[in-house]
């Protein structure tokens, strides 16, 4: 199958990067037991990560380029 999407998920009417302020904030997720007890799990991005802007991230496809494009500037500084 390798990277292909099964034609079962339709993304058509998805809008990229529509919940990636309150991503940023942090999340949190309500899972609803077969028991009826409820349990939450609350997100925050990992320490040390840095979430890139749309219009910057079209130009960096992975972190390996935003960081040495960061220390190409650390190093002309």
């Amino acid at each position: 199958m390798g990277n292909e999407m099964s034609t079962e998920y339709d993304f058509s009417d998805g809008v990229r990067g529509k919940h990636h302020k309150a991503y940023r904030q942090g999340h949190s997720v309500k899972i609803e037991k077969g028991d009826g007890s409820t349990e939450v799990h609350y997100f925050t991005p990992a320490d040390g990560s840095i979430m890139l802007d749309p219009d910057v991230k079209q130009y960096f496809p992975n972190s390996e380029s935003v960081n040495k494009a960061l220390r190409s500037l650390i190093a002309n500084a």
